[in-house]
């Protein structure tokens, strides 16, 4: 096992964008074929499940971002840190507010998983920064990759006003043109001066994102399903979820394991957690056709 990987790192593209697009390959592959998309794409989108989505989103874009920002002279930061263009608070707050109400801190929930991805954000942040890189790649050029498309899908589907309440995480104003600032961030990020070794830990950090977004999506489609059976779920169950383990992860695993690839399994909000953060070919122009 380790001489194929060793085999697999040897043959990684030389530009790290390039390197995090081969190595998400096969996740990607499996996630086309999942359902749901076809369910989103015909406007089957239940209205809890996109209010859950939108929570674990803010959660998450919290922690990155917070991070992003104690960590902006990194060496590895520097070039790809574009919070004009890209921040994702202000939206989320405006979305949160819409979607539960003025006293939307205290009503959104904040699950197990999504704790658990948002304090592996936070570790990095303390002890190797530069490893959010692959976060930050993932997450803002997949948003940005398939935006404005899965925003008119939720409009529809929702009924939402079409002047953009409740989806402003899905525009980024402050960008007129997607492709030439993806080009731009692919550049930037291929610039930094990273070691061989530290370049693989970005590349399986990468990875580690995706399975973190399938595990907070796998335990919504969950929650959904109790939704279903019980006509609600109570805050109490959501709040529950995060677990009480003080600052840590909301179970036994350490910060540097990896969620395992048995999180890939084909439930239906496997296909939302990849549209939503990295929108699949089906959808849009695609992350991976950038």
């Amino acid at each position: 096992m380790e001489a194929t990987q060793a085999e697999q790192f040897e043959s990684m593209p030389q530009d790290l964008s390039e390197a995090l697009k081969e190595a998400t390959k096969e996740v990607h592959a499996q996630a086309e074929n999942v359902e749901f998309l076809r369910n989103f794409q015909k406007g089957q989108v239940p209205r809890e499940g996109f209010k859950m989505v939108m929570s674990s989103l803010y959660h998450i874009y919290l922690a990155l971002e917070e991070e992003m920002e104690q960590n902006k002279r990194h060496p590895a930061l520097v070039p790809i840190y574009f919070p004009e263009e890209l921040a994702r608070m202000p939206a989320l707050e405006q979305d949160m507010r819409f979607w539960y109400g003025p006293r939307w801190r205290h009503e959104i929930p904040y699950t197990a998983a999504t704790k658990k991805y948002v304090e592996r954000l936070r570790d990095l942040g303390r002890t190797e920064p530069e490893l959010l890189v692959a976060h930050a790649y993932t997450r803002y050029l997949g948003d940005l990759s398939g935006g404005q498309i899965l925003k008119k899908i939720a409009q529809k589907s929702l009924g939402l006003p079409s002047t953009g309440e409740g989806v402003a995480f899905f525009t980024f104003p402050a960008i007129a043109n997607a492709t030439k600032f993806k080009q731009l961030y692919r550049s930037r990020m291929n610039a930094i001066e990273m070691s061989p070794a530290t370049k693989k830990k970005v590349v399986e950090e990468a990875q580690t994102s995706f399975l973190l977004n399938i595990e907070v999506f796998e335990e919504l489609q969950e929650l959904l399903s109790k939704n279903q059976e019980n006509g609600n779920i109570p805050k109490q169950e959501l709040r529950k979820r995060a677990g009480h383990t003080g600052q840590g992860l909301p179970s036994t695993e350490t910060p540097s394991q990896k969620p395992q690839q048995k999180h890939l399994s084909h439930s239906p909000v496997l296909r939302w957690v990849l549209t939503l953060s990295f929108i699949v070919a089906t959808v849009a122009v695609g992350f991976y056709a950038m």
